[in-house]
């Protein structure tokens, strides 16, 4: 199946650029869709012509960002260890708090196409 989902851009470039090999979302109802083999077609909030294709090769179910940021390396998010206090804070500019709670948190690994 294939998904569209958009992104920033800063994460685009990153997946783009092979540095991000893991995108966090809430496992809402759109994301409990979601299944190893599947692709996604992230298109660039900035510019929608831009797009980027994934396969989906795993997926982790947490309840909170905190916990999946910590319990994994930086690197698949394609920052480095000593931001990950920033990706945990800046996970509450996309998301409520009361949003995870009700549907806890996807991490959905990728690879390019």
């Amino acid at each position: 199946m294939l998904h569209q989902m958009k992104l920033q851009s800063d994460p685009f470039e990153r997946i783009k650029n092979g540095e991000k090999v893991l995108e966090l979302r809430l496992y809402d109802e759109k994301r409990q869709k979601v299944e190893v083999g599947d692709e996604i077609k992230f298109s660039k909030m900035e510019n929608s012509e831009e797009k980027i294709k994934v396969g989906v090769v795993g997926l982790l179910h947490y309840k909170k960002f905190a916990d999946i940021i910590q319990d994994l390396p930086a690197a698949y998010l394609g920052y480095k260890e000593s931001e990950k206090d920033y990706l945990k804070n800046s996970m509450y500019e996309i998301y409520t708090r009361e949003d995870e709670e009700k549907y806890g948190v996807l991490g959905i690994r990728i690879k390019l196409i």
